[in-house]
């Protein structure tokens, strides 16, 4: 029942914070980042202790929900599941304590909201029952909206708005999917039934695999997000308070390449390679449309957040490559970029704290007042460029020497990509650090706290660079599943 724990750990300490944060919220406070800290420890024992060579899942739990509709609690753990738990709970964390002197309203709320949106994506990597997975996804947009919507800058309103009815609309078509498979399968089986494993390899007329393939995709692409329903993001991003942009862009993005490598390229593997051109199309978009659309803004946090599109393109491109380097590929890059550019939204969230803008114009010349804080964007902004020794170039080589052997022109282009990573990094450091400055900034350095947070990040992104090895050896199971 592990994997049942770790759902309602989160599930009852965000009741608990929400309740206690009425009278303290520093009680609030403690509740929930010690809620993460036994999460993440309880993932981390399972990741060390865990026999090699036990097979593809490490633990099963399944019990009868609804058997009259074939719905069961069934969640599972493999070795991808554990990485993506690994990164829920280890910037979980990191959010809470990064919002611990930024969040002074409605504490024991806004606690409540983030360890569900948590518990939410807890659900998400760990369920295999489709009724179960719609569950949880649309478990996660509620509370994401009113950490957005109460807790946001200026435009929060119109960003936690925007933000609903896309996902919302990405959540319908997955649904309307999920529902013409348990029909489908129900038809050729007479079985009814949303069971993940059940539910593999149902035969199905080629027509009516590619329209549900087409379901589940556009509801993971929005999630990625890929161009062009990426319009969201950027908003999102920007209003978001800084706790609210580490979990979207750390984890919230990731649930959509979770669902591609576990439902679309499984559960229709001859629609998803028919596809896969058109796919890995869209992934070199969104690496060159992204990375420029970057270099253009003013707004730190934009700027950031359209490095996102720009980076997951890699995912998309690497997923429809269909072979097993770019998919080792794909999986780094989904944890390099939650580290990396979570770490860049702390960095830009504490900044906003001390001189009140994201105005890169109005920033230039704070690596001599920031030491500490200007090393640790050079360190995370040469890690978004994919510079060697650090764990985004781990991730975006193996993604392109595996795209390589699927299509040599898009792996050429996205190569362009990586140049135009180059730009918008080193633009970061000379505007906000580097160039030249009209007002004369006052403010403190890193604090204890902060530099906690960021030490822990610098560690995990250069482990990942120079010993990824633990990381492909876990998921590889996944992959050969996913390869054959």
């Amino acid at each position: 029942m592990i994997l049942l724990v770790l759902i309602l750990i989160l599930f009852f300490a965000a009741l608990l914070s929400w309740i206690v944060g009425v009278k303290s919220h520093a009680g609030s406070r403690w509740i929930a980042l010690c809620s993460l800290l036994l999460n993440l420890g309880i993932v981390t024992g399972v990741w060390v202790n865990h026999p090699a060579g036990t097979g593809r899942w490490w633990y099963q739990y399944r019990v009868d929900w609804v058997p009259h509709f074939g719905i069961s609690l069934h969640l599972a753990m493999d070795g991808l599941s554990m990485l993506m738990l690994a990164l829920t709970f280890f910037l979980g964390a990191l959010s809470v304590l990064i919002s611990w002197k930024e969040i002074n309203s409605r504490v024991g709320f806004f606690h409540f909201n983030l360890l569900f949106v948590l518990c939410g994506i807890t659900g998400v990597f760990l369920t295999m029952d489709l009724f179960l997975f719609y569950f949880f996804w649309e478990m996660m947009l509620i509370p994401m909206y009113f950490l957005i919507g109460i807790w946001g800058h200026e435009h929060r309103e119109y960003a936690a708005n925007k933000f609903f009815l896309f996902t919302q609309a990405g959540g319908l078509l997955m649904l309307l999917a999920i529902l013409g498979l348990y029909f489908v399968h129900a038809a050729n089986t007479n079985v009814y039934t949303f069971d993940y494993f059940d539910l593999l390899n149902t035969p199905m007329d080629p027509a009516m695999a590619r329209w549900l393939m087409l379901g589940f995709l556009v509801a993971f692409l929005v999630k990625l997000p890929a161009v062009p329903f990426h319009t969201w993001l950027p908003d999102a991003h920007t209003e978001a308070p800084t706790a609210g942009s580490v979990v979207l862009a750390g984890l919230l993005l990731k649930t959509g390449a979770y669902g591609i490598l576990r439902f679309v390229l499984p559960l229709f593997p001859a629609a998803a390679a028919d596809i896969a051109p058109v796919a890995m199309l869209l992934g070199v978009i969104g690496i060159l449309y992204g990375g420029m659309l970057a270099y253009a803004q003013t707004d730190f946090k934009r700027l950031i957040a359209y490095t996102s599109v720009s980076h997951m393109g890699f995912v998309l491109l690497g997923a429809f490559a269909f072979n097993e380097i770019a998919y080792q590929g794909v999986v780094m890059q989904m944890i390099t970029h939650g580290i990396s550019t979570g770490a860049l939204f702390i960095i830009a969230g504490a900044l906003y704290e001390r001189i009140h803008t994201r105005n890169i114009r109005q920033m230039g010349g704070l690596w001599l007042r920031l030491p500490m804080m200007g090393s640790a964007a050079m360190i995370f902004v040469m890690a978004s460029l994919g510079l060697p020794g650090l764990g985004n170039f781990v991730a975006e080589f193996l993604v392109l020497l595996g795209s390589w052997q699927a299509n040599h022109l898009l792996t050429v282009l996205a190569t362009i990509g990586l140049v135009v990573a180059t730009a918008y990094s080193l633009r970061i450091m000379q505007k906000v650090f580097f160039g030249p400055c009209d007002r004369q900034y006052n403010m403190p350095d890193l604090s204890g706290r902060e530099l906690v947070i960021i030490i822990a990040l610098v560690i995990v992104i250069c482990w990942l660079g120079f010993h990824p090895q633990p990381v492909l050896n876990t998921s590889q199971q996944n992959i050969d599943y996913v390869v054959r």
